[in-house]
């Protein structure tokens, strides 16, 4: 009994408290037949210079009109949290608190109109969600910052007519039709209502939104006053929107480097977007998700252009998609999209307990399609990390030692930065004794032979060959044989690049994979060692083919000549004798000494046919057209 009591007489104390009324207020209430009803409350005493602080938690609608008001305190409404219309207009207010709207979170309208607020604490919009209303004429404002821009995102009525605005953000206009990319409906409730008559507007670019807003003849934009005029520059002073024409305001355009491109995984791609518009747009690129993309460089070489390159390293599949390339200035906004595509999957023909090869060794590349470019094209592949579908044959270099000498010279002079040495092989575990002798038998530009011997596998084991430049582990490529092959040509190398390469034999994944570094030559070694050996063949063929000819030719003759043993004594005694003083230079005279006659001695046979031998090859050999030749 007395727990009844108690409840009965909390339900009058609570009906006492909820027809409580303030009094400076009129409270009405709005009944139902079912009893249900709503509360509006009306402040208009012109003494009232607070917020009244007692008004009925039940309130639906609050009106302080016309009252000494002069300040919205913190949180001064937080207990009213059915309140729905809150109207504090024509009052003295020129303070309004961040924190004043607190709680308010069923709250769909709100109305400041004819007060005196200057600054307008844009971020207690966040307090309110529902807000679609925000009538804020006849006050003193003299900006709307760019940070304003979140919390209108949701409000189809705003009034901000009859206030001090010269300008707006130009990004204003982005959250409606039909600068924010969607479709123009035309039903009704999508309309959004502007009122931003009776401003003194400045007519430049920033609000040339605006002004093209204004001249729409079907937008889902409605102006209040249709006639927007201009109060500066004085070049458009009292000009109608609808007849302003603005100078040097031009919305971007965009160019990109190409519209899809396929890359090969693990690859570097660069794109490359232009943009011109004045003033001069600024660049930005977005993933499809929206991310912003930080890797970028930004040049911009004149007024009104801008261009704008965006690098992709060591591409991986989750790195495919749509890349969008977003010019935008105050003027307005443009946007092209890059699609990439990655060839390539990753192989899992490496066993899982190797995770130092699995993760980053297993790929499979397969031939990079050709990627058409525009005229302002950039896509850059680095050649270095993919494998080319078309088997090469291997150039042979003819000389080792020319080869090494090369490498050596290289080294000295620090060509690129590249050290070229001699081949590293690692040294294998003891518990690994299945291949011996790994080595690299023929290097070329783009290609090099692998030799090994299967020491401790049966030859028809699978056998999987890992290889990729020198510290990129995330190009490493495989190829798949067996143990017992014991050759193997990789192809498709870069030349002048130092690449390791390592036996991964599946039936003992346990043991240390034995591995191996060699260099590639450069195009301009191999090419020139196989010009330069051309070239010395051919001379030394042209010199040394005629001479031989030669020489067989006189021998052959002298051999014939001398089966001849029926030549006279006489004959052969006169033809033995050579004229020496034709090739002397110094005339024959009579009274010469003795001494000059020495070649006339009498010589035996074998004397003489060995002089004409000699003779005669020696007088061919050092033939002068301007002396006698005598021979045998």
């Amino acid at each position: 009994m007395r727990l009844l009591l108690r409840l009965h007489v909390f339900v009058l104390c609570l009906r006492t408290a909820l027809s409580f009324c303030p009094a400076q207020c009129t409270c009405v209430f709005h009944g139902r037949s079912d009893g249900t009803g709503t509360r509006s409350v009306l402040c208009n005493d012109p003494d009232m210079s607070d917020i009244p602080v007692n008004v009925p938690v039940d309130t639906i609608k609050l009106r302080i009109e016309k009252t000494a008001v002069r300040r919205i305190p913190t949180e001064a409404f937080y207990y009213l949290v059915e309140l729905r219309y809150l109207w504090i207009t024509y009052n003295s207010i020129t303070s309004v608190d961040t924190g004043s709207f607190y709680n308010l979170k069923v709250l769909h309208e709100l109305r400041l109109d004819g007060n005196m607020v200057s600054v307008f604490p844009w971020e207690s919009l966040k307090e309110m969600p529902r807000l679609r209303t925000l009538d804020l004429h006849n006050n003193r404002l003299t900006t709307v910052p760019t940070e304003a821009i979140p919390y209108l995102l949701n409000i189809t009525y705003l009034d901000l007519s009859s206030n001090k605005l010269a300008t707006l953000p130009s990004d204003l206009m982005d959250i409606w039709p039909p600068f924010n990319g969607e479709s123009v409906s035309s039903n009704a409730s999508q309309k959004v209502v502007l009122g931003l008559q009776d401003n003194p507007w400045f007519c430049d670019c920033k609000i040339s939104k605006l002004i093209e807003m204004s001249k729409m003849a079907d937008t889902p934009v409605v102006l209040m006053d249709l006639f927007l005029t201009c109060a500066a520059p004085e070049s458009l002073a009292g000009v109608l929107f609808q007849r302003a024409e603005l100078d040097n305001c031009v919305k971007p355009s965009v160019m990109t480097s190409a519209t899809k491109i396929t890359s090969p995984l693990g690859s570097n791609v660069l794109f490359r977007c232009d943009a011109t518009g004045s003033p001069t747009p600024t660049l930005h690129w977005t993933t499809s998700d929206g991310s912003a993309i930080n890797n970028t460089v930004q040049e911009s070489p004149g007024e009104g252009i801008r261009w704008s390159i965006m690098s992709l390293h060591g591409i991986e599949n989750k790195d495919a998609g749509n890349y969008s390339c977003k010019a935008k200035n105050v003027a307005g906004s443009a946007e092209a999209t890059i699609s990439l595509s990655v060839a390539g999957t990753i192989s899992t023909t490496v066993p899982p307990p190797r995770p130092a090869i699995a993760s980053g060794l297993g790929t499979t590349v397969t031939p990079p399609t050709a990627v058409s470019n525009l005229a302002l094209t950039t896509a850059f592949l680095r050649s270095s990390t993919a494998l080319s579908g078309v088997q090469k044959s291997p150039r042979t270099t003819p000389n080792s030692g020319l080869r090494d000498s090369l490498k050596q010279t290289k080294t000295q002079q620090g060509g690129n930065g590249r050290k070229l040495a001699a081949d590293e092989k690692s040294n294998k575990s003891d518990a690994s004794q299945s291949f011996k002798d790994l080595e690299i038998v023929e290097e070329t530009a783009d290609s090099a032979v692998l030799l090994w011997t299967a020491g401790g596998v049966q030859g028809d084991a699978p056998l999987t060959v890992v290889y990729s430049p020198y510290g990129e582990d995330d190009s490493k490529r495989t190829v798949e044989t067996k143990a017992g092959t014991g050759k193997l040509l990789l192809d498709g190398l870069s030349p002048g690049m130092r690449y390791s390469v390592c036996l991964v034999a599946k039936v003992n994944p346990a043991a240390k994979d034995p591995c191996i570094d060699f260099y590639t030559l450069d195009d301009a070694d191999g090419g020139g060692q196989n010009k330069l050996f051309l070239i010395i063949s051919g001379i030394a063929c042209a010199v040394a083919l005629p001479l031989i000819a030669l020489l067989l030719y006189k021998i052959l003759a002298l051999y014939c000549k001398g089966g001849a043993t029926d030549l006279d004594a006489e004959e052969l005694e006169k033809d033995s004798y050579v004229k020496f003083e034709t090739i002397s230079m110094k005339q024959r005279t009579l009274n010469s000494h003795p001494s000059e006659l020495w070649a006339r001695r009498p010589t035996n046979e074998s004397e003489r046919l060995l002089l004409c031998s000699r003779s005669s090859i020696d007088s061919q050999m050092t033939y002068d057209s301007s002396r006698s030749e005598y021979l045998c």
